[in-house]
């Protein structure tokens, strides 16, 4: 770890050291490695990283408008613990956005679009042989990278970043609340979504992705596990 007294940086490197921070801990959190509830000190993050805690607080910003932190007053930020209404509220947004990717993603999906699917696919089966932690949160990601190359596919920037936040706070939710038996049906699911639209099978492909949500969201418990220590979680 560098100890050396952070300096100030210019506006333009300050903002990617912030999206740089922001992505480290995005994925730490995505990835289970940073329990809910664990305290993100901008002092000890800025440490890690070298950096002012101006440059840490707009990353902590970024992750808070996306849902992944929380912001206390006279706390700090910690990584958010969703509630199970929370979760059922992505859920329901998420079955009222997928529908009409699916619907956008019959009408203009290509053959590289198929392609990247299958390639897609035949990822998330490699996962389904292994066993642990490590293996368990590729899954999770595996799956929500399907579902962002869905709104990739449909071709609408503002619904892809919106994606992109909703498949975030998702794999925080299944990571917290989901049991381990889904990720068999899940790939299956998957594979018939890319079917449907391979044949530019609209009321298919919607009843499919409804489904595949609804089967999601029927698999949350309350089962909650610990995670590494700030400075483990970032592997510095």
């Amino acid at each position: 770890m560098n100890l050396q007294t952070p300096f100030a940086l210019p506006d333009s490197e300050a903002d990617d050291r912030a999206q740089l921070i922001r992505d480290r801990l995005r994925d730490a959190i995505v990835d289970r490695r940073l329990g809910p509830g664990t305290k993100l000190s901008e002092g000890e993050v800025g440490a890690i990283f070298n950096v002012s805690r101006t440059v840490v607080r707009a990353a902590l910003q970024m992750l808070s408008f996306e849902g992944l932190v929380r912001s206390e007053r006279n706390r700090g930020a910690f990584v958010a613990n969703p509630t199970i209404e929370e979760a059922r509220q992505v859920f329901a947004s998420r079955r009222l956005i997928e529908p009409g990717l699916v619907a956008a993603a019959c009408e203009r999906v290509t053959v590289s679009d198929i392609s990247a699917f299958r390639n897609q696919l035949e990822k998330e089966a490699g996962f389904l042989s292994q066993r642990g932690p490590s293996a368990r949160r590729s899954e999770i990601k595996a799956s929500g990278d399907f579902h962002l190359l869905l709104a990739a596919a449909a071709g609408n920037a503002i619904l892809q970043r919106f994606m992109e936040e909703l498949v975030a706070r998702s794999s925080l939710v299944i990571a917290l609340y989901g049991r381990s038996g889904v990720s068999s049906c899940g790939h299956s699911e998957h594979m018939a979504i890319v079917d449907a639209l391979e044949r530019r099978d609209v009321p298919t492909g919607q009843e499919l992705i409804i489904h595949h949500i609804g089967h999601i969201e029927a698999d949350l418990d309350l089962r909650t596990t610990d995670g590494l220590a700030l400075k483990d979680a970032l592997g510095i």
